[in-house]
């Protein structure tokens, strides 16, 4: 619990996690809070960051006129289903070509931005519709958000946090045994592939 979103915040947030026993951290997704993404460098320098490409494309909007149409945006969407980076990058050359004239602003911000999207490539193709976005943890936050109303007022934090507690242990068993989100099975196999790969090309 904290009474603002700051770098400070986050970084005891996340080095409270590391000193509870977290470790191995691979990958990390959120939106673009400076103050997170530097949390995150500090805490957890090892892992790659991706940058949630819902909150990248709500962030594109401002950089249209507003009344544009958003054919352009919905196309931008398109490169995020693509098979792997190669193919994405393949068809970003392309969408910034079309749009480059009618719309400078957005492509300019979209090709020096939009890189920090794209780390989900790196996994196994299974992974990519769940760590490309923060949704996951969205919809989870909604659920904390929806039981908490109920209560309405807490006696103390304490108790509020018991009630969370609660709550995500529930949902992590769910994740693990009804609906299996990441299986890490597919993610060992892809390292071995990767590092195979890498001993042909050497």
């Amino acid at each position: 619990m904290a009474n603002r979103e700051s770098a400070s915040s986050w970084k005891d947030f996340l080095a409270g996690l590391r000193k509870r026993g977290l470790s191995g951290v691979e990958f990390v997704v959120s939106d673009d809070h400076e103050g997170l993404k530097r949390a995150i460098r500090e805490v957890l320098p090892e892992a790659v960051w991706q940058r949630c490409y819902v909150h990248f494309l709500r962030n594109a909007r401002d950089h249209l006129p507003r009344k544009a149409d958003d054919d352009c945006l919905v196309e931008l969407r398109w490169l995020y289903d693509r098979r792997d980076l190669a193919e994405a990058e393949r068809d970003l050359a392309a969408w910034l070509e079309r749009w480059s004239e009618k719309h400078a602003k957005l492509t300019d911000w979209v090709e020096e931005n939009i890189g920090e999207t794209l780390s989900f490539y790196r996994l196994p193709r299974q992974h990519h519709k769940h760590l490309r976005s923060t949704n996951m943890l969205e919809r989870l936050n909604e659920e904390i958000r929806r039981r908490t109303r109920v209560v309405r007022i807490f006696p103390n934090a304490a108790s509020c946090l018991r009630l969370v507690r609660a709550l995500t242990a529930e949902t992590h068993e769910s994740w693990l045994e009804a609906n299996r989100y990441l299986n890490m099975e597919l993610l060992r196999e892809h390292k071995k592939e990767q590092l195979r790969q890498m001993a042909e090309a050497a």
